[in-house]
């Protein structure tokens, strides 16, 4: 047998006696924890109703592997670290994977290897992606709005990531701005008062040089309409940055009749009317030595607006080490009218949703676009915000002050080691009982609706 497929090792001389590794415990899995997930998902209906939206047109007596079964598959193993397809193929026959898709875990089929998931991801039409993309923001309020009925305010955060691609992706477009081929992601979030959580809703694969507003307008459109069927007296609020600055976009916002606060680009005009605050920031920074800010606000109009809108500033002057002053003057659109520095302090708060598209990047590798077709990665992305929906869910359910992030609650909630039983009437997870976060395990099952016992 070559090294490479060697299933033992022997460590000698390391501890007090010889070690032997040996990949040969049968019934078990590294990711005993899934069953959080696994129990989030049937309450939310979430993988069963992104199925139903993509439908099945194959000859049912061919089907090995139902599309329920597929979407499950995808998301899971996303959620559980394993985003490419090729990783598909080493976790088929795990137990816990299996029961989590629907299947025994010990008796049932393995699920399905690479090529079908390949197939699968390839398949569906731009009509079918639109319905799944439909399907999954319907699912996405109807669960948020079910869970947060005594809210008098929503916050609705748009933001745009670069996704860089290697290779002949479809669409795959040289973006000057971040200086590479690329996609780009539009991701939709709304929060609730008195939620700390920003709840991803939405999301669009848009070629690498797609402007900010790209599809933003009918994406809003749906949001809010869907918050205010659901929520008939709430108050909207949407925060967006500088990039989706623009006429198309502002008459767009006054039409639903939600509150905005939107980054505005300097320009020449505006940098004159915030001559007297920075000013004032100036004579304070020369004074302290420190940097400076002061907030003010004015009426301002781009020669491409219908009619005046309000626009805060905030002019600072920074100082830094021993460098000269330098003049960073901010500007923000808005339909809010508190005082200019605490509207801008609740424009600011939009950069949280800059932690969830960490989340996605860096947890669940929802950059993971690599296929060739831009559909297929499309669903990709789909697949990626259905897994980090689970986690927000789980995270909610929790009550979790903390707010582990997703990396931390796949180490401490899922990834575990379990040997498996199943009977005729129970299926039983073996966790190891050091498991140093059982108490916090616990605690998660009881929320998502285990009961003692």
């Amino acid at each position: 047998m070559s090294e490479s497929t060697r299933q033992s090792v022997l460590f000698e001389d390391v501890f007090s006696k010889d070690v032997q590794v040996a990949f040969d415990a049968e019934a078990s899995t590294s990711d005993g924890g899934a069953v959080l997930l696994t129990a989030v998902d049937r309450r939310s209906r979430l993988t069963e109703l992104l199925a139903e939206s993509l439908g099945d047109e194959r000859q049912s007596g061919k089907v090995k592997h139902t599309v329920l079964e597929l979407v499950r598959q995808r998301v899971f193993a996303i959620a559980l670290g394993m985003a490419d397809c090729n990783d598909a193929q080493s976790v088929a026959a795990d137990p816990v994977m299996k029961a989590a898709c629907g299947r025994a875990p010990l008796t049932g089929a393995v699920l399905a290897s690479q090529p079908t998931l390949s197939r699968f991801e390839n398949a569906p039409s731009a009509q079918k992606l639109v319905a799944m993309q439909r399907g999954f923001e319907k699912s996405r309020l109807d669960v948020l709005c079910r869970t947060h009925r005594k809210v008098r305010s929503v916050t609705i955060d748009m933001d745009s990531t670069d996704d860089t691609t290697h290779g002949a992706q479809q669409h795959s477009l040289f973006n000057s701005f971040y200086g590479t081929w690329c996609y780009q992601t539009l991701l939709a979030f709304v929060a609730f008062d008195g939620d700390p959580e920003q709840y991803a809703v939405s999301a669009r694969l848009r070629p690498g040089n797609a402007k900010s507003p790209r599809g933003a307008v009918p994406m809003l459109r749906r949001i809010v309409r869907g918050l205010r069927r659901r929520m008939k007296r709430v108050r909207i609020l949407v925060r967006l940055d500088a990039g989706f600055a623009s006429p198309t976009v502002f008459d767009a916002l006054e039409r639903l009749g939600v509150d905005y606060i939107v980054g505005m680009p300097s320009n020449a005009v505006l940098n004159r009317l915030a001559e007297p605050a920075m000013m004032r920031s100036s004579v304070t920074a020369s004074l302290t030595g420190t940097s400076a800010q002061h907030f003010d606000d004015f009426n301002y109009a781009a020669n491409s607006w219908k009619s005046e809108r309000r626009v805060i500033v905030k002019a600072e002057v920074v100082i830094e080490g021993n460098r000269a002053a330098r003049d960073n003057p901010r500007f923000v659109v808005t339909t809010l009218r508190a005082e200019p520095e605490a509207d801008y302090t609740t424009y600011k708060g939009r950069g949280d949703s800059e932690n969830r598209i960490k989340e996605l990047l860096l947890d669940l590798e929802i950059d993971r676009t690599s296929c060739t077709s831009f559909l297929a990665n499309q669903l990709r992305v789909l697949f990626t915000l259905a897994a980090y929906a689970l986690y927000q869910d789980l995270r909610w359910q929790m009550r979790d002050p903390k707010r582990l992030t997703v990396a931390s609650m796949r180490l401490r909630l899922v990834k575990i080691g379990a040997r498996v039983t199943e009977s005729v009437r129970r299926i039983v997870l073996h966790l190891p009982a050091a498991h140093p976060w059982k108490d916090l395990f616990l605690r998660a099952a009881r929320a998502v609706g285990a009961s003692s016992g």
